[in-house]
Parts: structure tokens; C-alpha cells; sequence
């Protein structure tokens, strides 16, 4: 206990007497000291009740005398000179705490009810009046006073009350309390007359609602009506009084569909929809669909879900006027409404309505162009444009329209900082589509001479081929070639277009223009598309040229391999000797020129060299691969041993690390050929180490064969003839496990 810290608890099991809490609480109850209480006094006789009166009053007279401002204490006095049955004095005593403060309602309500609970009422009809003469804006009173005429039985007495209360146009609920009293008295055309009233002094929709409804529970329909129709008329045409009366009309139209008259009903939704802001009318349209699942047919009721729908749009655009998904969305709600209109055959108002509404909401639309320059901020936004005037074009069948939507477009966006290659190429073909070609090409031709574009040359090419016109292809080829003389599908497709001409020599003088660029982007397509262009026409020579410049070129393992496939296929006969033969026999199969294995070796052998000289190790085994599958299918049994035994083993071998110095191994390839040329003793050694392996893998199961052999040092070794010793065979099997 000396640290400040509690005592150590060794025993913890529980105690033999449990004490429950309902015990404790019973005991500290018990236990607790008797509060003190006041002594009672008996009083026996007058004289010592005048002096217990008149010590008393001595008491509140001091109170009164140090604090005149407490109304607590002048109401206490009063109260016990009202329990002592002295009404007199205890009059006195609130007249005198009403010449200090005559506004406190507190004083005015006891001094009342003190006079009410002595059966005092004319005294507590004079309090009420001089109350309400002189505070006439504190409603508790005046409901205390009309509560005691109408207790009384007095109504015209309360009515009276009343009518003083109305000249000072109190809040909302005191003229109900005077209705709700003419109609416990069944006062009807009273209560019709004070609901007048009452919309004179605040002509709000919640008091004319309360108004009709009270009519129509009377059962005085024409007279509902009637309110309805003044409030209608009360709140006119303007836009905001109409939006404040949306509850007039939806009791309105509630009112009517009670009574069974949905059509009157219908017309009145209707007309406050139009008139009423779709982002402000939510609760309106809610009931509107909710009255046509119950009582209309479908197409009200898509016309109705169609009108919620828009709200909803508007909702969202109302909190970002840039949010083009939600745009494109409205748009196509529009769009899919005006098709139901010209589906279901309406009349040519409603279609001109149904599209003029899609027109406005387009037009919308892009009138929130983006606020920056950059591009990625007028993507979503240009379709706008594009999906507008598309719909002028197939939909709305105005073509004037759609016209001038492309070439606001245009002029809109900045085609110094972008453009829009989908814009210039849709409009033109617009045009195109309209016969006017003269226009099409000058749009195309501003559109590449302001900002070119590949993708406007493209599309302006594909134009001019679908209408024939081959040389403003060729004469767009040429530009485009001069935009980009790198762009390596440019010149293929520009070959491929004078191919498809039947113009062989400007194909391939073109072909040669390209390769002989210095820059291309991916020049390996252009280059095979030319060498296959050589092969098609028959020509091995212009074809072999080709690959010779290509390997002196890049010298790449696909160029080689392929050159050398290439000498080993036939290829077609030249295309003057094919044509002849077609004017011949027109379904003759096309002749080929079978080729030459012995050539094809010749350029393995030269790739093989050619990488080896490059030091590519990895490429030399995808060489030796495909040499392999040449062989297997071209050559004898020899050869693909040959090519086997020049495939290289995996070895791992120990170097030193020049940045750390440390001993590191690594995996590496080893060829036999580099291996005789730099250590021809080593070379020997792993060579009679691998014909003993061998040796010792065909003596094993079938499943085996082979594991330990590398192909390469195998093949070699297949020709000697001396005999190993096993020594030595050991120890070249241990060094290739190493």
C-alpha cells in the first residue's frame, strides 16, 4: 500500500454468503437518514390565525420589499392569500405585480385561473378582455378565453372573441380552431366563409387545399371545384407561382379521381406538368404515374415513366452541366420517344413536338462546350455533335440541318491544337451521300491541308477507291507519302492499290522507293511485303536479291531462316508465262518452279557462320532447330546428324565476377565447333567422356536412354574408334553432372 497501489487479492474464490444487489439497495434505503420536515403548526383560535396571517404577509411584504421584480414571490403571495379565501387581497396583490411588469403573460394566466377556481367568471371575462387588449399577439390567452365561452355555452360569445382575434391575422391555427368550432356546431356555410377569409389574409396552396377538401367532405363538389379553379386562377401563368401551386393541383386532381373522373383528372396532371419544370416537379410526376398505372392505358403509362425519367435527367445535369454520359443518355431517350411517336401514327403536331424536343436537348447539349484546349476533354463532347447530326440525317430526314450541324462542328473545334479525323471523313461522306462530291473532296482537302491526319488520308483514300477514282488515289498516296515517308503501311497499301491496278512495275518501283527510305517505321512488314510481291510474280532472282540486302541489313535469325526456306520451295512461274498459258486454258492450275535444297544448305551454312561470328548463341540453336526440321524432311539421315551433332550442351561454368570479385557460375551454351577451336585438348577429353555415357545409356531401360547425353559431343565422338578407359570415363561424366 505504500506505492499507491491496491492491495493484492491471494484469495479469490468466492465467499460462503452471497450478497445480491437487490440487498445492497434495500440496505443503503434502510440506512439512510429521515430528511428533516417542517414542523406542523396547529392553529387553535382567530387570534393566533390573525397573527399566523399577518406574520405571514409581513414575510412576503420583505420578500416583495428587497426584490420587486421577482414574480415568483408575487405570485406565491397571491396564491396563499387565495388558499387563505382573502380574493380581495390576493387581487390586490397581481394588480400590484401588474403595475410593475403588465406584459408578463405568467401573471395574466395565474391571476385567471385563480378567479376561475373561485367560479369568479365575470371577474376572469374582465381579465381575459383587458389580457387581450393589451397583448393581442400571445395566442394562449385567446384560446383560454374562447375555451371559456364555449365552456360556458356561450357561442355567440365566442364567435364574438373570435372576430376580435381574426382582426389581427393570427397564424394558421387559430383560424382552424374557429372553423373546427362553426363545424362542432355544424356553422357549414360559416366555416365555408371563414376559409374565405382566411385565404384573403394568406392565399397560400396548403389553405386553399384545406379549403376544398373541407368542401368536399360537405359533399358540395361544384363548390370544390369552384376553389380549385379560383386557386388555379389566383396563381395564373407565371412560372414560379405555378411551380408553389404543384399541391393545388395534385389535391385537384386527386379530388377528381376520387370522384371518378379520371379524365378531368388526366387533364389537370397534364396541365401542370407542362408548365411546371421538370427538375422541380418530381412529387407531381410520382403521382401522375402512380394515377395512370391505376387508371390508364400504356401509353399514358410510358409517357408518364418517359416524364420521370426526364426529371431524373435534369436532376443529374443540374449538378454538372459537363457530364456528357448523362447527355447521351437524355439524347436517346428523346430519340427512342420520338420513334414510339412516328410508330404509333400520331398526328403531325405531336411528331413536330416529339422532334423538337430532341432538338432542344441536343442543342443543349452542345452548348456546354468544354471548358480546356486539351483533347481528352472533347472526346465524349464531339460525338455529341456527330450523334446530332446523324439523327438530322437518317431520322429527321433534314438535310440542311445536318449540314450545317457538321459544319458548326467544325468550326468549332481548334484544329491548330487537334482535331477530330471522324468529323472531317463523316461529314464528307455525308455529302457524298447527298451526291454533292465536289463538296466532299473540298472538306477532305481543307481537312489535310489544315491539320493532316493518317486517319484522313486513310478515309479519303478508301472514298476515292469506292468511287473508282484510282488516280486521285494514287495523287492522295502521294501526299500522304510526303506527310510520312516512314509510315511503312502507307507504302504496302499504296502497293497493294497498284497490285490490285494490274500496274506490276509501278508496284514495284514503289516498293523499292520505300525500302530504300532511312527512317521506317517497322521496316520488316515492307520488306516481306516486297520479297512475297518477288515470289507472286515469279521472280527468284529479284526475290534472292532482296533477301541478300536484308541479311547484310540486319543479319536477324528469322531473315536467314526464311532465306533459306526460301530457296527450298517452289514458287510460281513468271507472270508472262502464266498469262499465256491462261489465255490457253483458263482453269489450268498455276505452274510452279520447284526450288533447290542444295542452295538452301548453302544459306544455313552461311547464316550458321554469320551468327557465330556474332557470338549469338541463342539464335544459333533456333537456326540449328530449323535446319533440323529442313533436314528431316529434305535431306538423308547423314545430314541430319550433321546438324545434330552441331547443336550445342548446357555447362555450367565458374568466372569471376569483375564488380564484386567474387567466384560466381553461371549457365552457359557450348557449341563443339568453338569448344575444338579454343581448347582442342579439353574438347578431346569431354568428347570420349560423352561416347562412354552413351555406351552406358543404351545399356539402361528404354525409358532412360538418352538422359545423360549431350547430342552434340555424342555425335562426334560416334566416330572414333579407340577404345576409353573408365577412368577417364568417370571423371568426364562427373565433370558434365558438375
Amino acid at each position: 500500500m505504500q506505492d499507491g497501489r491496491a492491495p493484492r487479492v491471494k484469495n479469490r474464490a468466492p465467499a460462503a454468503v452471497q450478497i445480491t444487489a437487490e440487498q445492497l439497495l434495500r440496505e443503503a434505503q434502510e440506512r439512510q437518514e429521515s430528511q428533516f420536515k417542517a414542523p406542523k403548526q396547529r392553529v387553535e383560535d382567530f387570534e393566533e390565525l390573525h397573527e399566523y396571517r399577518g406574520r405571514k404577509r409581513r414575510e412576503y411584504e420583505e420578500r416583495i420589499r428587497r426584490n420587486r421584480t421577482s414574480i415568483r414571490d408575487w405570485l406565491k403571495y397571491a396564491h396563499w392569500e387565495a388558499s387563505q379565501n382573502e380574493f380581495a387581497r390576493s387581487r390586490s396583490v397581481f394588480e400590484r405585480s401588474l403595475d410593475i411588469d403588465p406584459r408578463n403573460v405568467q401573471i395574466w394566466l395565474n391571476y385567471t385561473e385563480m378567479e376561475l377556481k373561485s367560479r369568479n367568471v365575470q371577474h376572469a371575462r374582465n381579465l381575459f378582455d383587458r389580457a387581450v387588449t393589451l397583448l393581442p399577439r400571445i395566442d394562449t390567452i385567446w384560446y383560454k378565453y374562447v375555451y371559456l365561452e364555449e365552456l360556458l355555452g356561450n357561442v355567440a360569445g365566442a364567435r364574438q372573441v373570435f372576430e376580435r382575434w381574426m382582426q389581427w391575422e393570427p397564424d394558421d391555427k387559430a383560424w382552424q380552431a374557429y372553423i373546427k368550432m362553426e363545424e362542432r356546431y355544424e356553422e357549414h356555410d360559416r366555416a365555408s366563409t371563414i376559409y374565405e377569409r382566411w385565404i384573403a389574409v394568406r392565399p397560400e396552396p396548403r389553405v386553399w387545399v384545406k379549403w376544398g377538401k373541407f368542401e368536399e367532405e360537405r359533399g358540395r363538389v361544384d363548390k370544390a371545384r369552384e376553389v380549385f379553379q379560383t386557386a388555379l386562377d389566383f396563381f395564373g401563368d407565371d412560372a414560379e407561382q405555378i411551380e408553389k401551386a404543384q399541391a393545388v393541383f395534385g389535391a385537384f386532381a386527386r379530388m377528381e379521381t376520387r370522384l371518378k373522373e379520371y379524365d378531368r383528372a388526366r387533364v389537370i396532371y397534364k396541365f401542370a406538368l407542362e408548365r411546371i419544370p421538370r427538375s422541380k416537379s418530381a412529387g407531381l410526376y410520382s403521382s401522375f404515374s402512380k394515377f395512370e398505372k391505376q387508371h390508364g392505358t400504356r401509353n399514358t403509362l410510358e409517357a408518364t415513366v418517359l416524364g420521370k425519367r426526364r426529371i431524373q435527367y435534369e436532376e443529374e445535369l443540374s449538378q454538372d452541366r459537363h457530364n456528357y454520359d448523362v447527355w447521351f443518355d437524355y439524347a436517346r431517350l428523346e430519340e427512342s420517344a420520338f420513334n414510339d411517336v412516328q410508330i404509333e401514327g400520331v398526328t403531325k403536331a405531336e411528331e413536330e413536338e416529339a422532334m423538337s424536343r430532341v432538338r432542344e436537348i441536343y442543342e443543349q447539349a452542345i452548348s456546354n462546350v468544354p471548358p480546356g484546349r486539351e483533347k481528352r476533354h472533347w472526346r465524349r463532347y464531339i460525338f455529341l455533335w456527330l450523334d446530332y447530326a446523324l439523327w438530322e440525317e437518317i431520322e429527321a430526314k433534314d438535310y440542311d440541318r445536318a449540314r450545317q450541324v457538321y459544319q458548326t462542328a467544325i468550326s468549332l473545334v481548334p484544329h491548330k491544337q487537334f482535331t477530330f479525323a471522324k468529323l472531317w471523313l463523316l461529314y464528307a461522306k455525308f455529302e457524298v451521300r447527298r451526291l454533292d462530291l465536289k463538296a466532299a473532296r473540298k472538306a477532305l482537302g481543307t481537312a489535310i491541308g489544315m491539320c493532316p491526319k493518317e486517319a484522313l488520308f486513310k478515309g479519303y483514300i478508301d472514298i476515292e477507291i469506292s468511287l473508282r477514282e484510282f488516280d486521285n488515289a494514287r495523287t492522295l498516296y502521294q501526299k500522304y507519302i510526303e506527310y510520312d515517308p516512314s509510315n511503312s503501311a502507307a507504302w504496302i497499301n499504296f502497293g497493294d492499290l497498284e497490285i490490285q491496278l494490274q500496274d506490276f512495275a509501278r508496284a514495284r518501283a514503289l516498293f523499292k522507293l520505300g525500302i530504300s527510305q532511312s527512317t521506317l517505321s517497322m521496316p520488316e512488314l515492307l520488306w516481306k511485303k516486297f520479297i512475297d510481291f518477288e515470289i507472286e510474280e515469279g521472280e527468284r532472282a529479284n526475290a534472292r536479291a532482296l533477301y541478300e540486302s536484308l541479311v547484310n541489313l540486319s543479319g536477324h535469325v528469322k531473315v536467314w531462316t526464311s532465306f533459306a526456306l526460301f530457296e527450298s520451295e517452289p514458287i510460281p512461274v513468271p507472270r508472262d508465262e502464266r498469262e499465256e498459258e491462261e489465255e490457253e486454258d483458263e482453269e489450268a492450275e498455276v505452274k510452279t518452279v520447284p526450288g533447290d535444297p542444295e542452295k538452301a544448305r548453302e544459306v544455313f551454312d552461311r547464316a550458321y557462320k554469320d551468327l557465330k561470328s556474332k557470338g549469338l548463341k541463342s539464335e544459333r540453336v533456333a537456326l540449328l532447330e530449323v535446319w533440323k526440321r529442313f533436314e528431316e524432311e529434305h535431306g538423308t539421315e547423314e545430314q541430319v546428324a550433321k546438324v545434330e551433332g552441331m547443336k550445342p550442351i548446357v555447362s555450367k561454368r565458374r568466372h569471376v565476377d569483375p564488380e564484386t570479385g567474387q567466384t560466381v557460375e553461371d549457365w552457359d551454351l557450348v557449341f563443339q565447333d568453338d569448344e575444338k577451336e579454343s581448347n582442342p585438348i579439353s574438347f578431346k577429353f569431354l568428347q570420349m567422356a560423352h561416347a562412354h555415357a552413351k555406351k552406358v545409356a543404351e545399356s539402361k531401360t528404354q525409358s532412360d536412354s538418352g538422359s545423360g547425353v549431350l547430342p552434340g559431343f555424342a555425335a562426334a565422338a560416334a566416330k572414333e574408334t579407340q577404345p576409353m578407359q573408365e577412368d577417364g570415363g568417370e571423371d568426364g561424366s562427373s565433370g558434365e553432372n558438375e
